[in-house]
């Protein structure tokens, strides 16, 4: 996801208008907006008081993560990161099914595995 629509996303959850977070980020509109739209590349000091006002990790501003708050990499593979990702998309009922077959399969990998 590009940076400017993740601004966007962020900004139209809080129900905010672009004039509102210009001002709270002490921006001139227009440069807001540019932002917003992909017109400027965001810099890093403009980036960081985003994700303060927020309350996000820079990676999310930057599309790197789906996880707001951003994961440490040596938690997480990249193979467990996209398990992550899609497992939040999913249903609960969905959720309850890959976790009944992740628990088949690891009992076939280890046997001596028990709940």
């Amino acid at each position: 996801m590009a940076v400017y629509q993740r601004l966007r996303d962020l900004r139209e959850d809080k129900d905010l208008t672009q004039k509102q977070v210009a001002d709270k980020l002490f921006l001139h509109l227009t440069q807001y907006r540019r932002y917003e739209t992909g017109e400027s590349e965001l810099p890093m000091n403009i980036a960081i008081n985003i994700a303060e006002l927020y309350d996000v990790s820079l990676d999310y501003i930057a599309g790197r993560t789906q996880h707001r708050q951003g994961m440490s990499r040596p938690e997480f593979s990249g193979d467990e990161l996209r398990l992550i990702d899609v497992f939040r998309t999913l249903t609960e009922r969905h959720k309850g099914k890959l976790e009944l077959y992740a628990e088949i399969l690891s009992r076939e990998e280890n046997p001596a595995w028990k709940l």
